[in-house]
């Protein structure tokens, strides 16, 4: 796939958008409204930014998930649904315009590292703490045992909103692709908007999976506080 050399930014509170993650929003505001149509009508591709925290004005994080519009539903009041599915990692550079919506040209992101022993044990350490934040209670979403599936459908079909931990465990154990395994659990588990943020700016595989092991402990510890507290 061709990735364009600019594209529309949303600068969104608290949101990330990995590559293969499915994204759904709600788009009213006149400026995303007129986003949407353009991206409709040219690439069907725009960029998910996190809103930089402690700002007042609208900053958007310097790494960014590009997505492809997979699914858009218009409203009578001209509102509209959409399902966004992540296809890069994406650095954000010069500001082509600010109006009526942000354009920035754009970096695509590869991920750096190769599949080796170190990684191998990283990658079976997540698994283990994957199964002890299931077993806590979380349920897996049903968008995150699909999304790597490509001849899946957008939609649902009224499949259960969770998975058990045995099917969890065997699914994650299915993906070849390290790299993918990391963004998945991050996106489904990752509670903390900072650390799906440090997650997608880590380009690094060997790092990525560090910084996964140590999030995924502290929310392991969070829920055994909250629970004995």
């Amino acid at each position: 796939m061709q990735l364009p050399k600019e594209v529309p930014v949303m600068t969104l509170p608290n949101a990330t958008l990995f590559p293969q993650a499915m994204l759904p929003l709600y788009i009213f505001e006149p400026r995303y409204r007129q986003m949407l149509a353009d991206a409709l009508n040219t690439h069907r591709m725009l960029s998910v930014a996190m809103q930089k925290p402690g700002r007042t004005s609208e900053i958007p994080s310097q790494i960014a998930g590009l997505g492809l519009i997979r699914a858009s539903v218009g409203n009578r009041d001209g509102t509209s649904h959409l399902i966004l599915q992540g296809i890069a990692r994406v650095e954000l550079e010069k500001t082509v315009k600010y109006r009526p919506y942000r354009v920035q040209r754009i970096r695509p992101l590869v991920t750096t590292g190769d599949k080796n022993a170190c990684v191998d044990g990283l990658t079976q350490k997540v698994m283990d703490l994957v199964g002890k934040r299931l077993e806590q209670g979380l349920d897996f979403p049903v968008h995150a045992m699909k999304h790597l599936n490509r001849n899946e459908s957008v939609d649902d079909g009224g499949l259960s909103p969770m998975f058990s931990l045995k099917q969890v465990i065997k699914y994650l154990a299915t993906l070849e692709d390290p790299d993918q395994m990391a963004d998945l659990v991050s996106c489904a588990l990752l509670t903390e908007p900072a650390d799906r943020q440090t997650i997608l700016e880590a380009v690094d595989l060997e790092s990525r999976f560090r910084h996964l092991i140590r999030f995924l402990t502290a929310e392991i510890r969070r829920h055994r506080k909250h629970k004995g507290s």
